[in-house]
């Protein structure tokens, strides 16, 4: 197996499942501080102890440890975000917060200090809380110049610093969780699709805003989107289950079909017409859709689903993200995540066919139970191998589509370190190659630790991808 040279090797986190600091140096409340349960709610009305986020890993305090552990792996890059609510306490105002500015340049400083570069997404899962509850999330259109004025003070001072930026994190994800994706404060029960499709529409402006503003600011730098990717089969060969599935992907490929090709593909404008949705654009929205898009396409990829016509035939996928089926051919994870190592080939040349762009994966990794040991020498570790094998067969995937002819720029497996999990909000799903003794109830040290994966990801990089 051959990696392309200038392959960028690294991890993945994101700043509000493991900066902590939830209320320090002037940072304001996000919506992922009144998330104390993940996904699966309540919402509280204010922040609560048992939410993990409030601390994560301390990454705010540590990073520097962290980013050094990170270069002893190898890393070529390193994704993370910027919390919108430490640059914009509360979304709205006039003035950034300059100790918010300045822990990104610290940080940014830091990596580039060991060679490695930011990949830095510029909206990952935390709304300003004030957005969300005064202005309703993405449902309002003055969300796009709060997003512009946050995009033009972040690209003005980080812009020397950051070549590569996303736009939103897994911007798809709003369809199944409105409140998380996008800030929307109106309960998804309650959500109408035409508002729904309206806030999309208005992240998708926002979108091309950004990405015209940073080609003009920062001349050379790349800015892509950021899709969860699922892929999506027929559960069988009737015809009816493979219609299923192909309405049930363009749900997902919309995104990217905006993103890459500018403009509203028929099979949405039919879906509109179908379900009474007008969206209500303003002079320029099309033009900047069309002229504005993206470099390259990134994504997440941790499963695949099936699709069935008549959904009564087959088990529902507990732990499917986005709806559909059991797989009876996949194993899963501990979390019922169905483990798919060539789902991940199969939508790198379907995303590749589809938009002809350059590709980039994001995040992929395995959520698992650790167990922390001591070894005869004194020290401690997490003998993973499951993670190692799991990693090395969908790295294996994507060496194939390598060699199918898919441009892949790097690969960042998600949670390089301990974090929180979005889905959850548990520490007990750990992703990471580093071990961090915090635990469910807040107890540990925050020490850290390297896992049996972590030398051997030092092993791949260094090899570049020879030794899987």
């Amino acid at each position: 197996m051959k990696f392309p040279d200038g392959f960028l090797w690294g991890g993945a986190v994101a700043a509000n499942q493991c900066e902590g600091a939830y209320n320090e140096d002037g940072k304001g409340l996000s919506t992922q501080d009144v998330t104390p349960r993940g996904i699966k709610g309540p919402v509280t009305k204010e922040p609560t102890s048992d939410n993990m986020k409030l601390v994560g890993i301390d990454f705010y305090h540590r990073y520097k440890e962290d980013i050094k552990l990170f270069a002893e792996m190898g890393f070529k890059v390193f994704r993370t975000s910027i919390a919108w609510s430490r640059i914009f306490p509360n979304g709205d105002e006039k003035e950034p917060n300059e100790k918010g500015l300045q822990f990104y340049d610290d940080l940014f400083d830091e990596l580039l200090k060991y060679g490695i570069e930011p990949l830095v997404t510029i909206s990952h899962y935390e709304t300003p809380l004030n957005l969300s509850v005064q202005y309703d999330g993405w449902i309002n259109r003055d969300m796009i110049s709060f997003y512009e004025r946050y995009v033009r003070t972040i690209f003005k001072r980080f812009g020397g610093k950051v070549k590569y930026w996303l736009t939103f994190n897994e911007i798809n994800s709003v369809l199944h969780e409105p409140f998380l994706s996008g800030g929307i404060y109106t309960d998804k029960s309650r959500l109408k699709k035409r508002d729904l499709y309206q806030a999309i529409h208005h992240e998708l402006v926002a979108s091309a805003l950004a990405t015209k503003i940073g080609h003009e600011m920062m001349p050379g730098c790349k800015i892509g989107c950021m899709i969860l990717s699922m892929p999506i089969y027929a559960l069988t060969s009737n015809p009816d289950d493979v219609i299923a599935a192909m309405k049930s992907d363009h749900m997902n490929t919309f995104f990217g079909d905006m993103h890459v090709r500018g403009q509203y593909p028929g099979y949405m404008k039919r879906y509109f017409r179908e379900n009474n949705i007008q969206i209500q654009m303003e002079d320029g929205d099309e033009e900047l859709l069309r002229d504005h898009t993206v470099d390259f396409v990134s994504f997440s990829y941790y499963m695949s689903i099936c699709e069935a016509a008549d959904r009564s035939v087959a088990q529902a996928g507990e732990g499917n993200l986005m709806g559909g089926v059991t797989n009876p051919y996949l194993k899963q994870s501990e979390w019922g995540w169905a483990i798919d190592p060539q789902g991940l080939r199969y939508v790198l040349n379907q995303f590749y066919d589809r938009w002809q762009k350059p590709l980039f994966i994001v995040e992929n990794g395995l959520g698992a139970i650790d167990e922390l040991v001591t070894q005869p020498d004194g020290t401690k570790t997490v003998l993973d191998d499951y993670r190692i094998n799991y990693l090395r067969d969908h790295l294996i995937q994507v060496g194939e589509a390598i060699e199918d002819g898919v441009p892949v720029m790097g690969y960042t497996s998600w949670g390089c370190i301990d974090l929180v999990s979005a889905s959850t909000a548990e520490l007990k799903k750990r992703y990471g190659f580093i071990y961090v003794d915090r635990n469910d109830d807040g107890t540990g040290t925050l020490k850290r630790y390297k896992k049996k994966s972590f030398d051997w990801y030092k092993n791949v990089i260094e090899s570049n991808g020879e030794n899987l």
